[in-house]
């Protein structure tokens, strides 16, 4: 007898993927390598997670909805019962590498817009970092995330501080089931690692991004006056050649991590 269907995939924000097209690309986006393992989030009705086993990978995917979970176990039987698919209930913000036994892994996903964000810095910043994430996301969001415009944010810097994102390709909501209001992309981030955080502190490199965007109507030097001193700023600033006229959004990542060096060393010598 068929379980009724909970409807939960709606409540939960959820868009079940229905082009195959694009699960493929996004399987093939992965390009995972021998002996890693592929977590996939939110696997829904299965329908990426039929790709990424085509990749004769192991897949661990993680399903909140209870009832999802009980239609993966039954029409991926075969691979559960063989080892080469795990599924595991539960929230993926709940769990870590650690606990789902993951060593050297990339993660794959088609997840609820509203958590995407949350769930980039999740994996970026976990003492066990993915090699690679391979996401559908909201398609402004890819874009916003590459700096497509050449303006940077802090979601752009955050995520190019640990890995190299790009755009694999453009889904269209028709993808989609029900469809979104917005258009998706699958964006790959490759890479992934804390080198960048070699030379640099890591809660300084941040807080100094965060400063300077404190105000995008302002200029750059001005935030970061605010918050460690006009002086301090401006004198950084000239010492590493920085125009007094440029904007958050107008700085690179190297420039970013020479300024949040030189603040650092000057707040520093001055306490």
């Amino acid at each position: 007898m068929k379980k009724k269907r909970s409807g939960n995939g709606a409540r939960l924000g959820q868009h079940f993927l229905t082009g195959q097209w694009a699960a493929q690309k996004l399987a093939a986006a992965t390009d995972v390598h021998r002996d890693e393992t592929i977590l996939e989030i939110g696997p829904g009705k299965g329908a990426l997670t039929r790709e990424l086993l085509a990749t004769s990978a192991r897949v661990v995917a993680v399903e909140k909805d209870e009832v999802l979970v009980e239609h993966l176990k039954e029409i991926f039987g075969e691979e559960i019962k063989t080892g080469n698919l795990v599924v595991v209930s539960d929230d993926i913000r709940n769990v870590t590498p650690g606990k789902l036994g993951l060593r050297e892994y990339v993660l794959a996903a088609n997840i609820p817009y509203y958590i995407t964000g949350e769930i980039i810095r999740q994996f970026l910043t976990a003492e066990m970092q993915p090699r690679a994430m391979a996401l559908l996301v909201q398609k402004e969001v890819a874009d916003r995330i590459i700096a497509r415009d050449g303006k940077e944010s802090i979601l752009s810097l955050s995520v190019k501080a640990y890995g190299m994102p790009r755009v694999v390709a453009k889904v269209s909501r028709g993808n989609f089931s029900p469809p979104p209001s917005v258009d998706s992309a699958i964006l790959l981030i490759d890479g992934i690692s804390k080198n960048f955080f070699a030379d640099c502190d890591e809660k300084s490199f941040f807080e100094v991004v965060r400063a300077g965007f404190s105000s995008k109507r302002k200029f750059l030097v001005s935030n970061l006056g605010v918050r460690f001193g006009k002086d301090l700023a401006q004198a950084t600033f000239l010492s590493i050649g920085i125009n007094e006229k440029m904007r958050a959004e107008d700085l690179g990542l190297e420039q970013w991590k020479l300024l949040a060096q030189q603040m650092s060393q000057r707040t520093q010598r001055t306490e």
